[in-house]
């Protein structure tokens, strides 16, 4: 039972009328009307209204209280004489104080708390983090985000799965983003590094004979902040299973998104249903999430992470265009370039103005432009409406279906990735230009057969091109007799609205099969048993077919909460400069620490 309060500031209600209770809270706002002060006391469940009457003892103490204060009521519970306010569950009654405390003063605000209606700087509000979250936005949004992880605990529990939790001081890996380090005080010139995901852990999890694990997992990688992305440290929703095939872990993941982003509790929109997409990435019904090739989003989309709510879709037409004239598209064609047509549904009517923005757009993105068509009334018109014969433009309108009114953009370059690339970004501009983007429906996607190994330029030589740990399409067969850059892996994302939520592997749980793919990237067999010791010594005592995943805590919140920037969703966020404003840091530590610890620091 509780000695400071009898009621939080929610509970009141018309069945206490003329009871007397005990609230505490923060002064939300305060009014003086005519004599009377009214006080709204807000605490973590909401706001209740006190009146205090001018011949009480504590009326001045009342009058000069700030916003922000913590203070203790005690009174009767009556029925408003005032307006009643709908918008709050005690809006129909109002405490009359018999007794009135400061608890805890509070000094100026550096912005308000409550009723603001600008935004402040997020340096400020995030130096001030403790009273941002006191904000209506901001503490619904923690809440929000406390109930999203309950409800995935709760199914992960439900589904079979254990939680397990895994060490945070481990060691040092070389694949990934950069890791924190922690020197050791007790083995001089050694360090621990924080976990950038805990893969291994819950490989030789496997190993050890758990069927099931999975959890709220803190990952710890030192990489540039981005608007989906923090700084430092994020959690994810960590899993793995044993005996497992790819459908095994899309089967989980999909009853647990379904279950997720359209509960009434989180979201109002629908899930796109599989009819929205083309019937080849629809695999017999047994998905309910489309499954789209690496190689064919990278082609259609630009980008392994696309936004299925809208078309424009980029088509090859090199071969519609193999004998054109127009000089900047045969010396494309002749260089072995690529050339994607994407149609704008309805952009006929569109001015000049807008496709010369489009052209300015592509420049800055490094296409050379952004040439156009349009059929408007049966006559073509556009920046290369002359430079086409009309043989060509009759040929393109049949390929590509565009229909009178249609506009069609073309993405042009010599370097194949990078123009993809460009022609993701030239689909988005228009669908953020001509507001395609539904913002009541989720769209998601598996994009699979990602490509094992990729050619790193810099350094001239094979490297993995997304998780090391992921089982070859093939196996040992194709490590050994197929060109590294065309071995595909067992590896997928999971995506939505654009956002990549999630990454995921079947893992590799042979040593043979381990050594053989890491001898291809360079590393000889004292390398892999040096680095990943524990999965090599794991592999050599019967490990069992695994695979799993790990969907974004963070970013999962983001997009249920509609939130442009992920800090919108953390209680305590670095800044865009990787700092933490509130608690200070990083910042120096003193000499005595850093001899502890074996470091010597240097001035560059």
């Amino acid at each position: 039972m509780q000695t400071l309060r009898s009621h939080n500031c929610s509970e009141l209600n018309m069945n206490h009328i003329n009871q007397n209770v005990t609230l505490m809270g923060w002064v939300h706002s305060k009014r003086d009307l005519g004599g009377l002060i009214f006080i709204d006391v807000r605490d973590h469940f909401g706001i209740t209204q006190v009146v205090i009457h001018p011949d009480s003892p504590f009326f001045s103490e009342a009058s000069s209280v700030r916003q922000e204060s913590v203070i203790q009521v005690k009174g009767n519970v009556v029925k408003r004489e005032g307006a009643i306010n709908s918008k709050i569950s005690t809006g129909e009654i109002e405490v009359i104080a018999s007794h009135f405390m400061i608890e805890s003063p509070s000094e100026i605000l550096p912005f308000p708390v409550a009723h603001n209606p600008k935004q402040e700087s997020e340096d400020t509000r995030l130096t001030y983090r403790f009273l941002d979250l006191r904000t209506e936005k901001m503490h619904r949004n923690i809440l929000f985000r406390c109930n999203v992880i309950r409800y995935i605990r709760e199914k992960m529990n439900s589904l079979g799965f254990n939680e397990f939790s895994t060490p945070i001081l481990t060691s040092s890996s070389p694949e990934g983003a950069r890791d924190f380090l922690v020197p050791s005080r007790l083995h001089p010139g050694h360090f621990y590094a924080l976990p950038q995901a805990p893969q291994q852990f819950k490989q030789l999890l496997m190993c050890s004979g758990f069927d099931k694990y999975f959890q709220i997992a803190p990952c710890f990688r030192d990489e540039d902040p981005r608007a989906d992305r923090a700084p430092g440290e994020f959690y994810q929703l960590d899993v793995e299973m044993s005996f497992a095939t790819q459908d095994d872990v899309f089967n989980i993941i999909e009853e647990l998104m379904i279950g997720l982003f359209e509960n009434k509790q989180f979201s109002n929109r629908k899930i796109l249903p599989l009819s929205h997409y083309d019937t080849k990435y629809i695999q017999n019904n047994l998905r309910k999430f489309p499954c789209i090739p690496w190689h064919d989003a990278m082609d259609k989309y630009g980008i392994d992470k696309p936004d299925l709510r809208y078309s424009l879709e980029m088509q090859n037409v090199e071969e519609t265009l193999e004998h054109t004239q127009f000089a900047i598209f045969k010396s494309v064609i002749e260089k072995k370039g690529i050339i994607r047509a994407i149609v704008i549904p309805n952009a006929a009517s569109q001015s000049r103005k807008f496709f010369d923005e489009a052209d300015a757009y592509a420049k800055e993105i490094g296409l050379g432009g952004l040439p156009w068509l349009a059929v408007k009334d049966g006559e073509w018109k556009g920046s290369i409406a002359k430079q086409l014969s009309e043989s060509e433009k009759k040929a393109l309108g049949n390929q590509l279906k565009f229909e009178n009114s249609d506009a069609v953009v073309f993405i042009v370059g010599n370097e194949k990735l990078k123009t993809q690339t460009a022609g993701g970004k030239i689909r988005n501009y228009f669908a953020d230009k001509l507001n395609l983007k539904d913002p009541n429906v989720w769209a998601f996607a598996w994009i699979v057969d990602f490509p094992m190994y990729e050619f790193n330029e810099d350094d001239q030589k094979i490297d993995f091109s997304h998780n090391p740990f992921s089982m070859p399409q093939g196996g040992m067969e194709s490590l050994k007799n197929k060109n590294p850059l065309d071995i595909l892996a067992h590896q997928y994302d999971l995506v939505c609205n654009g956002i990549e939520l999630s990454s995921g592997a079947i893992r590799n749980h042979r040593r043979d099969v381990m050594k053989k793919a890491f001898e291809i990237a360079g590393y000889s067999e004292s390398d892999v048993e040096n680095k990943f010791g524990a999965l090599w010594n794991a592999f050599a005592f019967g490990a069992p077919p695994h695979g799993g995943i790990a969907p974004g805590i963070d970013r999962m919140v983001m997009l249920l909460l509609n939130e442009p920037n992920i800090r919108e969703v953390i209680a305590f966020p670095l800044n865009q400069k990787a700092m933490d404003l509130l608690m200070k840091a990083p910042s120096m530590v003193s000499g005595n620490q850093l001899k502890e610890i074996h470091i010597q620091t240097k001035t560059l």
